[in-house]
């Protein structure tokens, strides 16, 4: 990451802590998922800092940033989003989420569409309510508890066994960024999640829905957003799961930058 700059942005009450490539160019702000922090879009950044300013920060709760007691709703997390744009006076960026991050991109393009220039949802967490509460109920927190209490080694030979076909590099990220998560992260998790439908329904920005064919969101619902909002496009990427940008980094680059140059970019 050599010539990027780290710092810190005070908003809402905490710390938001980014990562950015350089100025001077069309914005681009990356918000990851659950379990993981600003560093996990290293392939991305690295692959369109040349064209692009490129934003990453940390969740609450996740990386460097803040750990408050509460406040992991996504209204929160995108009200944070809302005051890193602000903050940092950033001029209609394309805002990119992933899972979580998704999610979260999709509640700020729902209440503050003039903020934005375009948006990009990665496989987010548009689960039905059953599903909502099928997660909740599940061990993924528990799995995280014991997680927290074993070591970078064990961790990265467990991704590595997983997802051997991941670079070492992405597999290291992955890893280190668990490790920084909190339990109180997990709250994000806790029914109800805003109604997707409804959020997409009134979106006005020109967006992009990517997905993979072994993720959380499928063709059908796909389809469906499009029915809703026929603003949005579709693209998903084959042999991809839910970390579509970790399985096929070329694929999604690709797709993305072609999105951004199709809308246009504005220049700080």
């Amino acid at each position: 990451m050599t010539g990027w700059n780290t710092a810190v942005c005070e908003t809402n009450g905490i710390n938001i802590h980014y990562t950015r490539t350089g100025e001077g160019k069309p914005t681009l702000v990356l918000l990851h998922g659950l379990i993981a922090n600003g560093a996990c879009w290293a392939a991305l950044a690295h692959a369109l800092e040349k064209e692009y300013d490129i934003i990453m920060p940390d969740a609450r709760g996740h990386g460097e940033s803040s750990v408050p007691d509460y406040g992991y709703r996504y209204e929160d997390h995108a009200k944070d989003v809302i005051g890193l744009i602000n903050y940092l006076r950033l001029p209609s960026p394309v805002l990119l989420g992933h899972s979580m991050g998704g999610m979260t991109a999709a509640v700020v393009a729902s209440h503050s569409p003039k903020l934005l220039r375009g948006l990009i949802l990665a496989d987010p967490t548009f689960l039905s309510p059953k599903v909502q509460c099928e997660v909740c109920d599940s061990d993924v927190a528990d799995q995280h508890r014991r997680i927290l209490n074993t070591s970078l080694d064990e961790v990265v030979a467990d991704l590595r066994s997983r997802h051997p076909n991941r670079s070492s590099d992405i597999i290291e990220r992955i890893a280190r960024a668990r490790l920084q998560t909190s339990m109180a992260a997990f709250d994000v998790l806790t029914p109800p999640n805003p109604d997707y439908k409804q959020l997409v329904s009134v979106i006005d920005v020109p967006s992009l829905l990517v997905f993979g064919d072994k993720g959380v969101v499928s063709s059908v619902v796909a389809k469906e957003l499009q029915r809703l909002n026929p603003r949005f496009q579709v693209n998903q990427i084959p042999e991809a799961g839910h970390g579509l940008h970790y399985d096929q980094p070329e694929r999604f680059a690709a797709v993305v930058e072609s999105f951004i140059r199709s809308i246009g970019t504005v220049i700080e």
